[in-house]
């Protein structure tokens, strides 16, 4: 473990703000954080069976899970004197659930079924290009907003994209 992420690792795992920010941890992740915090938020998503929660339960959730994220990423902005650290990964986690809960619209879920796979799998990958390519306004927030309210804005602009693209191959595929 390199000595900034060491460094980083004590100072977040310390507060219940830097717990909630890195994923519980797998902001820490030496390759790829945002990625690993993608996978297990998708993974929470399904061990927790949200995906035939009613939307409205899940977009609480979400809401729920963004304001905590702004204040948990703003303290870790502040602890570790950066703008928006890899290791704050709560972001993912809120715009990966809400690709899950509003993408799984139009799909016939069916636990441990096909299309269960093809739509965790398609959330999840549609998500991390959303996140990655950052569509407008997404990259405006990015640039423009700092703190934990623009950790957080990003991702959840990214999702609303995602999603979006989640619903409709479930509609094309039924």
């Amino acid at each position: 473990m390199s000595r900034l992420i060491a460094h980083e690792a004590r100072v977040l795992l310390r507060h219940p703000w830097g717990w909630i920010a890195s994923g519980f941890g797998c902001g820490l992740a030496p390759f790829a954080p945002g990625t690993v915090g993608s996978a297990v938020a998708a993974a929470g998503f399904w061990v927790l069976g949200a995906s035939v929660w009613p939307l409205w339960v899940n977009l609480l959730l979400v809401a729920a899970g963004f304001a905590l994220g702004v204040l948990a990423s703003d303290w870790v902005c502040r602890a570790l004197a950066t703008e928006d650290a890899s290791v704050i990964v709560v972001d993912e986690w809120v715009g990966q659930w809400l690709t899950l809960c509003v993408g799984a619209i139009y799909w016939p879920l069916q636990r441990g079924s096909l299309w269960d796979i093809g739509f965790f799998a398609s959330a999840f990958v549609f998500f991390r290009i959303a996140d990655i390519l950052k569509p407008w306004p997404a990259n405006l927030a990015d640039r423009n907003l700092a703190g934990g309210f623009g950790a957080m804005l990003d991702d959840l602009i990214a999702a609303v994209y995602s999603a979006a693209a989640v619903a409709l191959l479930g509609y094309v595929l039924t």
